[in-house]
């Protein structure tokens, strides 16, 4: 008999674990708070590595017809746009890590997991929380924030930094401001100067700030985030509107591409960037987390998303492959605890490189620079992004 799985969450990574499952044959029912799917947030990176599991899921040709392809990955000082690094992506990336790096709305990629959950069946409840849990030897009880209450084989966390399921699993525990706050908006691209913005992954880096920029939706928009350290400001919520001339103001000495883009920008958000340290413990039993609900990923190296598409491809293998579930959660947490760590500690040192935080951070800046002058910082980036692109999930757990 088929296992009945319930998900917290129809986020990127709710969705992914969902449509993950049923293709293994899964009955999957996933329940979401908000009362309509329709991801807010802009835009977001897909790595190779993410591409991998999205292949295999059969959505990555419907994903690249709503994306962008940028050529490079691009590290600019803020004021003097000097390049500290360039790493090629395009055809590049595609031919070195066997899949497209792509840009693309997280409203898009949403959809289209929402349609390929539908067309898999599974069962997607809107405007239901789940609570909490309570296990026995015998059976698994989900509470919903109705009061009423389902039974399952298998429940996962997917419903992110401030998840219900983690804090029943392991107590409440606050999220810690990061101090950084982080400014979104989209720009349609025809309201900016022709070749303003350059089609890439365009990073600034200056003192306490920075700033990326990129194309979506085939170069019809432009998304940009930027990253102010900032104490005033701790509210978490994506939509919390963000004062335009404010954000204008705080990167007015900026290089003019920044300056312009903002100057074009009618609409902003705002919101604070909480972090958690890398938990020890996924799992309890017949519950298991995933995504930001077990490694919530600051934004210094894209990979929120991408971690989450991982975790879903990984915990699918594992449940598909082992009939005892608690053995098949161990051996997810094994093979994913380490490398999830490992990106959210390397994202947070990134955010001292970007904002030059001290003597140490700007030397490095120093040496990116010089090295260059002679061609050698490209390498030595591409180096550290190795590691994160040329992953293949897929390939790993064949």
């Amino acid at each position: 008999m088929s296992k009945k799985i319930v998900i917290a969450g129809a986020g990127i990574g709710g969705l992914c674990a969902a449509l993950a499952l049923a293709k293994r044959k899964f009955e999957v029912v996933v329940y979401e708070k908000s009362r309509q799917l329709g991801e807010v947030g802009a835009g977001l990176q897909l790595s190779p590595n993410a591409m991998h599991v999205l292949e295999n899921f059969g959505i990555a040709d419907e994903v690249k017809t709503k994306a962008f392809c940028p050529d490079s990955a691009v590290m600019r000082h803020y004021r003097t746009g000097k390049p500290y690094f360039t790493v090629p992506l395009g055809d590049s990336a595609t031919q070195k890590y066997g899949a497209n790096y792509l840009h693309i709305h997280r409203a898009d990629l949403h959809a289209i997991l929402h349609r390929a959950c539908i067309n898999m069946s599974v069962n997607i409840h809107l405007g239901h929380a789940i609570q909490s849990y309570q296990q026995t030897p015998k059976r698994l009880t989900i509470q919903l924030d109705n009061n009423e209450s389902v039974n399952a084989d298998l429940l996962i966390g997917a419903d992110g930094i401030k998840s219900n399921v983690q804090a029943c699993m392991l107590g409440q525990t606050a999220a810690e401001f990061t101090g950084q706050v982080a400014w979104r908006g989209v720009v349609e691209a025809n309201k900016l100067p022709k070749e303003l913005i350059k089609p890439n992954a365009n990073l600034w880096v200056g003192p306490g700030k920075h700033v990326v920029s990129y194309f979506l939706r085939g170069g019809e928009l432009v998304n940009f985030v930027a990253v102010q350290e900032r104490t005033d400001w701790q509210k978490e919520s994506w939509n919390e509107p963000g004062d335009i001339s404010q954000l204008r103001q705080t990167f007015a000495d900026w290089h003019p591409e920044v300056t312009e883009l903002l100057s074009a920008t009618e609409h902003c958000f705002l919101w604070a960037l909480f972090d958690r340290k890398p938990l020890k413990q996924w799992s309890d039993r017949n519950v298991t987390l995933l995504g930001d609900a077990c490694h919530p990923m600051l934004p210094f190296l894209a990979q929120g998303a991408a971690m989450a598409i991982e975790d879903s491809y990984a915990l699918a293998h594992c449940l598909a492959g082992d009939t005892n579930i608690q053995s098949a959660l161990q051996t997810y947490q094994n093979i994913r605890l380490p490398r999830t760590r490992n990106i959210q500690l390397n994202a947070r040192k990134n955010a001292a490189l970007y904002h030059m935080s001290s003597p140490i951070e700007q030397a490095k800046l120093m040496v990116l620079s010089g090295l260059s002058a002679v061609g050698l910082s490209n390498k030595f980036a591409a180096t550290k992004l190795d590691s994160i692109y040329t992953y293949n999930i897929v390939d790993q757990l064949a």
